[in-house]
C-alpha cells in the first residue's frame, strides 16, 4: 500500500506533460518504392516528406535501426568531401541528411543515403534531438 502511495505522489509531482515527454518516441519509416518518409511521434502521424534513396547500383539498406550518431555538418570522405548537412547516421556510414539537389527528391538519386530537403532534415534533426536517439527508430523497407 505504501509503495502505491509513493508512486501516486510521484506521478502527481511530475505531471502528465513531463511523463509523456520522458516516454516520447519517434518512428521514421522510409518507403523505397514510394520514395517517401513518414514520421510518427508517440504513434501519431506527424509528417510525410519526399526523399531520395540509392540510385541503381547504390542500394539503401533495408531493416530497422536506431540513430548511431548525429552531426550538424558532416563531409563525406568517400565522395569527395560532399557536404551532408544535419546527418543522422543509422547503419555503417549510411545516413539521413540534407541535400541541395531538391529537384531529385521523389526518385532514387543518392549513393545509398536518404536525402531530404534542407528545411525538412533540420526539422527531423531537431525532433530526434528533442526526443533522443534511443527513443527513435528508423525503418527502411519497400
Amino acid at each position: 500500500m505504501r509503495i502505491w502511495i509513493c508512486v501516486f505522489a510521484f506521478l502527481l509531482a511530475v505531471g502528465d506533460a513531463a511523463l509523456s515527454q520522458a516516454f516520447a518516441s519517434v518512428q521514421v519509416r522510409i518507403s523505397l518504392s514510394r520514395q517517401s518518409m513518414n514520421v510518427n511521434v508517440d504513434g501519431t502521424h506527424y509528417v510525410t516528406w519526399a526523399i531520395s534513396t540509392g540510385k541503381q547500383g547504390y542500394g539503401t539498406p533495408s531493416g530497422t535501426y536506431r540513430p548511431q550518431s548525429m552531426h550538424k555538418m558532416h563531409y563525406s570522405r568517400r565522395y569527395n568531401m560532399t557536404p551532408m548537412p544535419h546527418s543522422i547516421f543509422f547503419y555503417h556510414g549510411f545516413a539521413i541528411h540534407g541535400t541541395s539537389e531538391v529537384r531529385n527528391l521523389g526518385r532514387p538519386a543518392s549513393h545509398g543515403c536518404i536525402r531530404l530537403s534542407p528545411q525538412n532534415v533540420r526539422a527531423l534533426f531537431a525532433l530526434i534531438g528533442r526526443h533522443g536517439m534511443k527513443n527513435t527508430s528508423i525503418t527502411v523497407g519497400y
